[in-house]
């Protein structure tokens, strides 16, 4: 008898490994326009010289899409989008419109970090400071946002159907340069991720690249999803059948984009030019992937408690130049507007692991955190999801937060919070199934 119980509780285990870790994997996409109303006089954002002036135009719209993962019993939202970062109050009051049908642990928000995209403090309602430099809080525009993403994820998880997914990296030289020095590290790793349905139809293609899209600057005054924009807008027409593609940024705290030799001078040009060229080297490595049914689909949300707020003894000259602050006024605005404890979101699909990072992290400490999570999962291909569901600040190593210069000056946690954040985000790649 003995034997046989075993036989059979084996089996169950077996069964129920399976629909957890492996079988079928289903996934549903769906996409919403971002881009609001030029008669809602939304500001653009990234750069303090703007003022918080409203865009004046649209050069090409803004996308949240969404992909929703489902082994049958459990669900996962990863949604990508054509913003600056989101404001930490974004990401709850979504998971609160969604309902009870869905937990923060289950959804992450990775913007590209468009300085083209709508101004992130002008969708904070902590922001209550009226300063035009970093923006001024308008609650219709909080609202609409947030809605738009509560129908986006609700519109993905109704269109799910079985598929198959492959991933695989290439590092393509001279499209990134560290901005804070020739002698600086680059991760130049271009990641895609197929997702086809079982029939064969390409159903999402993700891309994982990491630069600042800084094209424009603050002299530009339209929406504009920058070179992530045109290298979505590209690898949909190179794919076709009516694919999803959806970029996500890496590590780039101190990452810039190269600009490519057949642009011109015209910003717009460059960007479009940058993400057309990418498009096309990333659909051409799309065609190569190969997919499997067989997926490990596994996801975690890892608290993390942040070091003491405090601002960079070159705030002022800097960051604090740019921003129109003062000494006074961060002592206020710090306790409302920085949070006490932040997440590391990470999923794991198949030989993809994506480590949330909840704001713009240097590719040194990136690099560190993709080696330590191959060599914790097995996975083939982690990566870094940046500015993953809040914007905390720059998140940087000791060495270069106390070097100084524009990235640690708007770093609000000290020295510290580059290894705080770093062992927060592997701890939750740790709770990741091998």
């Amino acid at each position: 008898m003995a034997p046989r119980f075993l036989t059979v509780l084996c089996a169950i285990f077996a069964c129920s490994s399976s629909a957890v870790w492996g079988g079928e994997l289903s996934a549903g996409v769906a996409r919403v326009d971002l881009t609001p109303p030029l008669s809602m006089k939304a500001p653009l954002g990234g750069y303090g010289a703007r003022m918080n002036r409203p865009a004046e135009g649209v050069h090409d719209r803004l996308f949240a899409k969404a992909l929703v993962l489902s082994d049958g019993n459990r669900r996962f939202a990863l949604v990508t989008c054509d913003l600056l970062g989101l404001a930490s109050p974004m990401k709850p009051e979504i998971v609160s419109r969604l309902g009870d049908d869905w937990s923060a642990e289950q959804i992450l928000i990775l913007p590209s970090h468009s300085h083209g995209a709508i101004e992130m403090n002008a969708m904070n309602p902590n922001n209550v400071f009226s300063i035009p430099q970093i923006g001024i809080h308008d609650p219709a525009l909080y609202d609409l946002t947030v809605n738009r993403f509560v129908d986006v994820i609700r519109r993905a998880a109704d269109s799910l159907e079985p598929v198959t997914v492959g991933t695989r990296s290439r590092n393509i030289p001279g499209w990134n340069r560290n901005r804070r020095g020739a002698n600086g590290l680059t991760d130049d790793e271009l990641t895609v991720t197929r997702i086809d349905s079982t029939t064969g139809r390409p159903v999402a293609v993700l891309v994982n690249f990491t630069a600042h899209p800084t094209f424009m600057t603050d002299k530009q005054m339209q929406f504009s999803g920058d070179w992530p924009g045109a290298l979505q807008r590209t690898l949909e027409t190179v794919v076709g059948d009516g694919v999803t593609a959806m970029y996500y940024n890496g590590a780039e705290g101190d990452q810039a984009p190269v600009s490519r030799p057949s642009a011109g001078d015209s910003r717009w040009e460059m960007a479009d030019q940058y993400g057309l060229e990418l498009g096309l080297l990333a659909g051409r490595f799309w065609g190569d992937i190969a997919t499997s049914s067989e997926v490990t689909f596994d996801f975690h949300q890892e608290s993390i408690e942040l070091p003491e707020r405090r601002w960079h003894p070159d705030f002022m000259s800097t960051g604090g130049k740019e921003y129109g602050l003062s000494e006074d006024l961060l002592r206020d605005m710090l306790p409302r507007m920085s949070p006490e404890q932040t997440t590391s979101g990470s999923l794991r699909l198949g030989e993809l692991v994506i480590v949330g990072v909840p704001g713009e992290m240097s590719a040194e400490l990136g690099l560190h955190i993709k080696s330590e999570a191959k060599r914790i999962t097995g996975a083939a291909h982690p990566v870094i999801g940046g500015l993953a569901n809040e914007w905390i600040s720059y998140i940087l190593t000791p060495e270069a937060y106390r070097t100084g210069g524009y990235e640690a000056s708007v770093s609000f946690y000290g020295e510290e919070l580059g290894s705080t954040i770093t062992r927060g985000a592997l701890t939750g790649v740790g709770r990741l199934r091998p």
